[in-house]
């Protein structure tokens, strides 16, 4: 990705762009519970229920800034173009999208989609297996930490807690600036 100079000469925004994904399947954590009674957390399923993808924007001008989308099962191509899009407007600037080889990412109608807004989109890719240079890592791990044993009753309670999750940590600049200095 561009550095800081090239990001001002392009006006574009330096975006790192990952996926990632929750389901009912049992994430414990460390709880308390009266001695002789341990916690029982029961979960509906384990296919992936809620899917978000995330875009975290470099510091280049400003405090960095996090943006979401979710969608109820796996992220496709169709989710990835919208979410694109949704990114632009949101930004409002051109974008420099970081990611990684995601087979949706390197989708035909993607790569097509990206060509034809060649003036908004620049794709930049992160080495395979590379997971420690995205930034935005970091936010998942965050997000799936503070949604450790919690008990949705329905898959759109468990959309709001995950999209809740994500407002709450897009509020805390100075740790999305951390997982910038992690990486």
């Amino acid at each position: 990705a561009a550095g800081k100079k090239g990001a001002r000469r392009t006006g574009r925004a330096i975006t790192f762009v990952d996926e990632t994904g929750q389901s009912f399947r049992a994430r414990v954590g460390t709880t308390w519970a009266p001695v002789g009674q341990p916690p029982v957390l029961r979960r509906v399923s384990q296919r992936r229920e809620v899917s978000s993808i995330v875009a975290l924007v470099a510091p280049v001008d400003g405090p960095p800034h996090l943006y979401a989308r979710h969608v109820l099962g796996s992220i496709h191509t169709a989710q990835v173009k919208e979410a694109l899009r949704y990114f632009r407007r949101r930004i409002g600037r051109p974008l420099e999208v970081v990611w990684d080889h995601l087979p949706a990412h390197q989708a035909k109608l993607v790569q097509e989609f990206v060509a034809t807004h060649a003036e908004d989109y620049h794709l930049e890719w992160l080495p395979a297996y590379a997971p420690e240079l995205n930034p935005e890592e970091l936010c998942n791990g965050a997000v799936k930490h503070e949604l450790l044993n919690t008990q949705p009753a329905s898959v759109e309670e468990l959309r709001h807690q995950v999209r809740r999750a994500f407002v709450r940590l897009g509020r805390q600049p100075d740790r999305l600036a951390g997982f910038f200095r992690h990486a």
